[in-house]
C-alpha cells in the first residue's frame, strides 16, 4: 500500500498556507467592497454588478475548457511524463487564445445590443455601463488566457507562488478603490478601467512565474489532434454543467435586472461579495486537494482517493460553518458596521448566499473525483439539466410575484437534488466509492455538527442587546460553539490529532524564518 503521508501533509501545509493568504484577502476584499460601494453608489455599483455579470455568461463558452486544463494537467502530473504535460499546456494555451477571441466577437456582436436595448439603466449612465462593458470583456478575456498557468501552479501545489500573486493583487484592488475617489473622469468607467490593467498585469506575473519555474510550461504550437479530440470531448459534456453553473450566478442577475433593477443588483452584488470572500478559504482547502484527488486516481490508488473524497467534503462543510455562523446570525449588524450605505435586501440575500454555499461545500469533492475519471457524459447530462432549473424557476418566482431573495431558494433546493444526483451517480464511474459511507460519515455527520453548533448562539443572540458588546459575545459564542462541535461530533481523535500537530509545525516554521 502505498505510503501516503507526505501527499497528506503537503495538502494540510498548503491549505494552511492559502488560509494566511486569505485571511488577509478577506479583510482587504471587504472593505474594498465598502469603500467601492461608497465611491460609486447603489445605483452605479449595481451598474457594475449587472454589466460585469452579462460579460461573465460568455464563461459558459470557456468553463468547460478550463475544467479540461486543470483534469489533464493534473493527470499527467500523476503519470509523472514531462513530454505529454508540455503538449497539454501547450493545447490548453491555444484553445484559450482561440476562445479569447470568439468571445470577443460574440460580446461585440450580442453583448452590446443587450446592454444598449434589453438591460434596465437610467438613460444617463448608458455611455459608463457601454464602457464598463468594454473594459469587462478585455478583463475576461484576459482570464481565459491566465486559465493555463494558473492550473500549472496549482498542479505543481506551488501555493506560495499561488499567494503571493493573490496579495498583491488584493492590495493592488484596495488602492483602486482609493484610487476612485481622484475622479479624472467619470468614477463607474474609471474603475473598471483600472480593474482591467490590473488583471492585464498580473497574466503577466502568472506567466513569468511559470516559465521561469516549470519545464513543461514553454508554449510551442502543437497540433495533438487524439488529444484535442478528447479535451473537446470531455469539455463538450462539461459544458451543461458549465452553463448552468453560470446561467445561476449571472443569468439569475439577469433576471433580477429586468425586475428590480439595478438596486436589487447591488444588494445580491454584496452577498456576492460577503459569500466569494467566506468561500475563498473553502475553495483554498479543495485547491490545496484537488490535485491529490486527481493524481491519486491516476496512478490507480483509489483508497487514498476515497478518504480525500470523504475528508474533503466534511472539512470544507465545517470550514465554511465556523465561519459562516456568525455572519449568518449577526448579518444586519454587520452590514450596517461594513457599508456605510445598505443596499435593500442584501442582508436576506447574504444569510442565505451563506447557507446555500455549505450544501455546495459537500458536492465540490465529488465533482473533483467526476472529473478525475474523465467519464462525465451522463453525469453532465443528469447533474447539469437538474441546474439548468435554477434560471426558469427563479424567472417563475419572481414572475409569480415571489421576492428578490426567493432566488436564492431556488438555487438551495436545486443544490440539494445536485448533491444527492451527484452521490448516487459517481459509484458508477469510480470503483469501491460507496455511497452510504459517504452519507453516513459526511452528510449525517455535518448535519449533527450544524445542529449543536447552530442551536445555543441563535438562542444567546435573541436575549443579547444590539450592540458592540453584544455582537462581540454572538461571535465568540458562535466560534465557541462550532470548534467544540466540529472537534467534539465532527473529528476522529486521529484527525485531531493530525489537524493539531500540522498547525503548530506550520506556525513554528513561520514564526521562525
Amino acid at each position: 500500500m502505498p505510503d501516503n503521508s507526505a501527499d497528506s501533509k503537503r495538502i494540510a501545509k498548503n491549505t494552511i498556507i492559502l488560509y494566511f493568504r486569505m485571511l488577509f484577502l478577506m479583510l482587504v476584499s471587504l472593505y474594498t467592497s465598502r469603500v467601492i460601494l461608497d465611491a460609486l453608489g447603489v445605483e452605479d455599483y449595481g451598474i457594475y454588478n449587472v454589466v460585469g455579470g452579462f460579460v461573465s455568461m460568455f464563461a459558459l463558452i470557456s468553463a468547460a475548457l478550463t475544467s479540461a486544463c486543470s483534469r489533464f494537467l493534473n493527470f499527467e502530473l500523476g503519470k509523472g511524463n514531462v513530454q505529454r504535460q508540455n503538449v497539454v499546456f501547450s493545447t490548453a494555451v491555444t484553445i484559450q487564445w482561440g476562445l479569447a477571441i470568439l468571445v470577443a466577437i460574440l460580446s461585440e456582436a450580442i453583448g452590446v445590443w443587450y446592454v444598449n436595448n434589453v438591460m434596465v439603466l437610467p438613460s444617463e449612465r448608458l455611455s459608463a455601463a457601454n464602457w464598463c462593458f468594454q473594459f469587462s470583456v478585455f478583463n475576461f478575456c484576459m482570464n481565459l488566457i491566465t486559465v493555463p498557468y494558473n492550473a500549472s501552479i496549482i498542479a505543481h501545489e506551488k501555493m506560495k507562488a499561488f499567494a503571493y500573486i493573490g496579495l498583491f493583487q488584493g492590495l493592488a484592488q484596495l488602492g483602486i478603490s482609493f484610487l476612485v475617489y481622484w475622479e479624472p473622469f467619470d468614477r463607474l468607467v474609471f474603475y473598471a478601467l483600472l480593474l482591467m490593467l490590473l488583471q492585464f498585469f498580473i497574466r503577466l506575473m502568472y506567466q513569468i512565474y511559470c516559465r521561469r519555474h516549470f519545464q513543461e510550461c514553454r508554449y510551442r504550437f502543437v497540433l495533438d489532434t487524439p488529444l484535442m479530440k478528447h479535451m473537446f470531448s470531455y469539455s463538450l459534456w462539461h459544458l451543461i454543467g458549465n452553463g448552468a453553473s453560470v446561467l445561476k450566478n449571472h443569468g439569475v442577475n439577469l433576471v433580477l435586472n429586468l425586475f428590480f433593477g439595478p438596486a436589487v443588483n447591488a444588494a445580491r452584488g454584496v452577498a456576492n461579495q460577503v459569500g466569494h470572500a467566506i468561500s475563498q478559504f473553502v475553495g483554498n482547502f479543495m485547491m490545496a486537494m484537488n490535485p491529490q484527488i486527481t493524481q491519486s486516481y491516476a496512478r490507480g490508488d483509489y483508497s487514498y482517493m476515497h478518504k480525500l473524497i470523504n475528508k474533503g467534503a466534511r472539512f470544507s462543510f465545517y470550514l465554511l460553518l465556523f465561519l459562516s455562523l456568525p455572519v449568518i446570525i449577526n448579518a444586519d449588524f454587520i452590514m450596517h458596521l461594513w457599508l456605510k450605505q445598505v443596499p435593500q435586501h442584501a442582508v436576506a440575500f447574504s444569510q442565505l448566499t451563506l447557507a446555500g454555499m455549505m450544501i455546495t461545500a459537500l458536492s465540490k469533492p465529488l465533482m473533483t473525483a467526476q472529473n478525475a475519471t474523465g467519464n462525465v457524459r451522463n453525469y453532465q447530462i443528469v447533474v447539469g439539466g437538474i441546474e439548468l432549473l435554477n434560471l426558469p424557476l427563479s424567472y417563475l418566482a419572481l414572475f409569480i410575484g415571489m421576492p428578490p431573495t426567493s432566488v436564492v431558494v431556488v438555487s438551495i433546493a436545486v443544490n440539494v437534488l445536485s448533491l444527492g444526483a451527484r452521490l448516487y451517480m459517481l459509484p458508477f464511474t469510480l470503483a469501491g466509492f460507496r455511497r452510504m459511507v459517504f452519507f453516513k460519515d459526511v452528510i449525517l455527520t455535518c448535519l449533527k455538527v450544524a445542529i449543536i453548533a447552530a442551536a445555543m448562539p441563535i438562542v444567546v443572540y435573541q436575549i443579547l442587546p444590539e450592540d458592540i458588546w453584544g455582537f462581540l459575545t454572538s461571535v465568540t459564542v458562535c466560534l465557541l460553539f462550532s470548534s467544540v462541535a466540529i472537534s467534539g461530533v465532527g473529528c476522529s481523535q486521529s484527525e485531531r490529532t493530525f489537524i493539531l500537530t500540522r498547525v503548530k509545525a506550520t506556525a513554528k516554521k513561520i514564526f521562525h524564518q
